[in-house]
């Protein structure tokens, strides 16, 4: 009985995330913090940072990933099933209705005003996310510099038009942070 309560919460949780996000993945962070992290307390900030670095660096959406991750964790492969379809659901009715009556639905202006809006509104979530998760980075050299580095490179190659692939970056960033745990380690500081 507690499982299938458990099962039913984490589809409900996901269906509501899946149904009032728009924007895809990265929208999507700030919901998927507010309400993982802050009321339910499913999991920790710290680990919240931590899913989105593995969801982002794996194949498929970040909210699948996520969907699935804290699914497992609380119900095991059933909370993973439960909390990915509640999360796929939402977007798969929207986009069948809207694939029965597309050409018709797109040339309505009411429908083009209000996509408008919500690109405004996706922009504002992304945002917000990426302060929260900045104001949560811990300040440490390694930590400070790789963010700096980054922001640096996205911007100069953003203005100079070079195509490069925001997963070199993860890489990078995932190498760079291997490398300064093998140097902790070898000096026999904090291996975390």
């Amino acid at each position: 009985m507690k499982k299938s309560k458990t099962l039913l919460e984490l589809f409900l949780a996901f269906l509501k995330i899946g149904a009032f996000t728009f924007g895809g993945g990265y929208a999507m962070i700030a919901i998927l913090q507010n309400e993982l992290v802050q009321k339910k307390a499913w999991i920790a900030e710290d680990e919240f940072l931590d899913i989105v670095a593995v969801a982002e660096s794996t194949p498929g959406p970040i909210a699948i990933n996520a969907a699935t991750y804290i699914g497992y964790k609380r119900a095991g492969v059933l909370g993973s099933a439960a909390a990915t379809v509640g999360v796929v659901l939402p977007s798969f009715v929207i986009i069948y209705v809207i694939s029965l009556f597309f050409d018709a639905f797109i040339a309505l202006t009411v429908v083009k005003n209000a996509f408008r809006g919500i690109q405004a509104a996706v922009v504002y979530l992304i945002l917000a996310a990426g302060v929260r998760m900045l104001k949560k980075l811990r300040r440490d050299p390694v930590s400070v510099t790789l963010l700096c580095l980054t922001v640096a490179c996205m911007v100069t190659l953003s203005i100079l038009a070079v195509s490069f692939s925001t997963i070199f970056y993860i890489l990078l960033g995932g190498l760079v942070g291997f490398v300064v745990w093998l140097c902790q380690r070898q000096r026999g500081g904090d291996a975390k």
